[in-house]
């Protein structure tokens, strides 16, 4: 355990990527760290030549890592779309460190990121002394990436109004960034893309145009198919959070894992595992990164209030916070469900009591 919060992805697993770097002497586009091959190993677990274990940073479909991964070898860029808690971030994290070795070129988008915090911006103070000139540019993320030939990252780039999304357009296409103030342009070099994320259930979220939409390659992240797929996922963030955090994890976390996963995908779905009893669903996506968030919550209860043990009484409070965001509608929904479903399923007796108390 360090003293900094939160590793980068090329600094918390520069073990494994110097591990397939070590053996990894085949053909790779110009400015790659790694051949596309190891970057999928990377992205998808295996082993490394030499026998180094590579863990999954993605469990989900072969398939759609392949097309992310061949797609940013071309001059197109990636959009990651999805709702919230499929990995879009996470997996444009550890393309860009396995790719690029810098997952740091990262704009967070909002309603308020203006065009100077996409393409460049100025220091006043030089600016007005001396007048534009290259001394008085601020490079924005995508303007290092440019000059570097590495990958920029765009957090939730549906938030940007759609007169900041097109500012992208000549970069996407011409792969140079005009700087008309200097009469000039910086040329892209080789290496050099662009990954997005998008969440496909945010409300209020700008349209991308047409002329946009051209220059990317849209790859949509589902959500874990099966409760054991998702159980996998939930697990192994929980343990690797709860190590950072310096969080005992107790005997007995993968029964708690799969209880409170299973409330969460049936509200979800809006059905019972069974398929019997149809159901209410909250306003919430009650998605796989807000299962991590409940148990690590949990965790943290369990183990500086509970003496590490971890139960129903832990889980209760973060489990109410994640489902219910709206005070009404959701709390109406929950309480539904307890009484509907909970209340007569076997083994969920301390959910049912734990989580009508918290509500």
């Amino acid at each position: 355990m360090t003293d900094v919060l939160r590793l980068s992805a090329e600094q918390s697993y520069a073990a494994e990527l110097a591990a397939l770097s070590a053996a990894d002497d085949g053909p790779r586009p110009v400015g790659w760290k790694l051949t596309p091959k190891a970057v999928l190993t990377y992205l998808m677990g295996g082993a490394a030549p030499g026998g180094t274990a590579i863990t999954p940073k993605y469990v989900g479909q072969r398939r759609l890592i392949e097309t992310a991964v061949a797609t940013l070898a071309t001059d197109r860029a990636l959009l990651l779309m999805g709702v919230p808690g499929t990995a879009k971030s996470w997996v444009s994290e550890h393309l860009a460190a396995a790719i690029a070795g810098d997952s740091t070129l990262l704009i967070q988008c909002t309603a308020g990121t203006d065009e100077t915090q996409i393409r460049y911006g100025w220091n006043y103070a030089e600016l007005l002394a001396h007048g534009p000139s290259e001394a008085a540019l601020v490079a924005t993320p995508l303007m290092r990436a440019m000059r570097e030939g590495a990958l920029c990252r765009l957090e939730e780039f549906t938030r940007l109004g759609s007169d900041v999304q097109d500012t992208l357009i000549t970069v996407l296409s011409e792969k140079v960034l005009p700087i008309p103030e200097l009469a000039t342009a910086l040329p892209a070099r080789r290496g050099f893309n662009v990954i997005a994320t998008a969440n496909s259930r945010d409300k209020g979220v700008n349209e991308l145009s047409s002329a946009l939409k051209r220059r990317f390659n849209v790859v949509v992240l589902p959500l874990p198919a099966t409760l054991e797929e998702e159980v996998s996922i939930v697990r192994r963030r929980v343990r690797e959070l709860a190590d950072d955090l310096a969080l005992p994890v107790p005997r007995g976390v993968d029964e708690q894992i799969k209880a409170v996963l299973t409330v969460f995908r049936e509200l979800r779905s809006g059905v019972t595992a069974d398929n019997k009893v149809t159901l209410k669903t909250p306003s919430g996506t009650l998605s796989t990164a807000e299962a991590i968030g409940t148990l690590v919550g949990g965790l943290s209860q369990a183990a500086w209030f509970a003496d590490g043990q971890l139960g129903a009484r832990e889980l209760a409070a973060p489990m109410v916070g994640a489902i219910v965001k709206d005070p009404v509608q959701d709390k109406a929904v929950l309480a539904e469900y307890l009484e509907t479903v909970l209340k007569r399923r076997r083994g969920y007796a301390q959910y049912y009591a734990e989580l009508g108390e918290a509500l």
